[in-house]
């Protein structure tokens, strides 16, 4: 252990490839803000898109295997490390598995000129290798109880073969769509279920002594085990009643567990007030999702995106600047600027699942406007912490 804290505090490179969280939080904010703006001219047909994929699947596709992978990806080569106890992956391998998610993105644009297959093998093994990564490191730490993460991995990147195999051979995915966005908010429910009272529980011990969160208990394994057997459900059949059925049970159980986690004691501590307010779109996305096999005016795209824009966009978006300012040395703490991200967020996922109801182009461009500053906001405030400010231990060194 000693050797390999010294090895850490004489880290010489360059300070963007010194923690995984660095690269990919950098990248998940870019190409969140250029993905929506291109896809925001897509929609409205003012550009083409030479590619083998439509428009619409390159737009969910790019969202959830390029955003939320890099969001992902980032969150676990930052987390992994504090569970096993090992080094970070760092350096030029770090750089190398950044560059393959880059690479994943150029394939997809390109994919017409290079063909279908080539372009899901590039974009198919950033997040093959990422799992592989994950898992050696978690294995190599005996950190067993984390395996479980390893598994919801393994499982958004089995869905992307999927995605890619059904644009290959029928022209449009749909199973793979559903299997990444069950992935993404498992992982959510798995991870957030961790960290979201943890950070409530340490905020009101120091700060407003009251009430805390209830512990991790068969409650929340009941709530996960709804949850995963809705999703189930929702992938093989998403408008059977049984799915339908599953799903509005599994949102009441989501609902209760947010309620059991005292986020109305944290309004003063808007880094933690937001992983809450991310979360509640977890319940909200089963709710309107089951409601809609019952209910014809209810639109399954308003649960949809309740996940993708809502649950997703906060939850990524709040653990981003959480663990960035932790990691460069800033004090944790929601400034201004840091305060109108998450606005632009949150506003941008409810006008989004509002359009969804009203179908109305007005309300989408400006869900997707939103959606786009508070990411350009993002890449200002916390670009230069990201890129170039020296890791918090260096400094201490120094």
């Amino acid at each position: 252990m000693t050797a390999a804290l010294e090895r850490r505090r004489v880290y010489a490179g360059p300070a963007l490839l010194s923690y995984g969280f660095r690269p990919f939080f950098l990248a998940a904010g870019a190409w969140a803000a250029l993905g929506i703006l291109f896809w925001l001219q897509l929609y409205k047909g003012e550009v083409a898109l030479r590619s083998v994929f439509s428009p619409l699947d390159w737009h969910i596709h790019e969202m959830l295997y390029g955003y939320v992978a890099a969001s992902v990806a980032g969150f676990l080569l930052t987390a992994i490390p504090n569970w096993t106890g090992r080094l970070p992956v760092s350096g030029w391998p770090l750089g190398a598995l950044a560059l393959l998610w880059f690479a994943g993105r150029a394939a997809m644009i390109a994919s017409s000129a290079i063909g279908g297959v080539t372009a899901a093998l590039i974009d198919v093994s950033f997040l093959l290798t990422l799992a592989g990564v994950a898992g050696r490191e978690i294995v190599a730490g005996k950190n067993w109880r984390n395996l479980r993460v390893l598994l919801v991995l393994g499982l958004l990147a089995a869905g992307n073969i999927v995605f890619h195999a059904e644009v290959l051979l029928k022209g449009q995915a749909e199973y793979g769509v559903r299997i990444a966005i069950a992935a993404v908010i498992l992982l959510i429910a798995l991870i957030g279920g961790r960290i979201v009272p943890s950070f409530t529980n340490n905020w009101l011990t120091r700060s407003n002594p009251g009430r805390l969160p209830v512990p991790f208990g068969r409650f929340d394994v009941a709530a996960l085990a709804a949850a995963a057997m809705a999703l189930v459900a929702w992938i093989a059949a998403p408008s059977h009643a049984v799915s339908g059925a599953l799903m509005l049970i599994a949102g009441v159980l989501h609902a209760v567990r947010l309620a059991r986690w005292a986020g109305d004691r944290t309004f003063a501590d808007r880094l933690v007030l937001v992983l809450h307010v991310g979360y509640a779109f977890v319940p909200l996305g089963f709710l309107l999702l089951g409601a809609s096999v019952f209910s014809a005016g209810v639109p399954a795209s308003a649960g949809i995106h309740a996940w993708t824009a809502g649950a997703v966009g906060l939850m990524t978006v709040g653990v981003m600047t959480r663990a960035t300012l932790g990691h460069t040395g800033q004090p944790l703490q929601a400034r201004g600027g840091t305060q109108a991200i998450y606005g632009c967020i949150l506003a941008s996922a409810l006008l989004r699942v509002a359009a969804a109801f009203t179908g109305s182009m007005t309300l989408i461009q400006i869900s997707g406007f939103l959606w786009i500053a508070g990411f350009i906001a993002f890449l200002l405030l916390f670009g230069p912490l990201l890129a170039i400010r020296k890791p918090a231990w260096a400094e201490a060194r120094c």
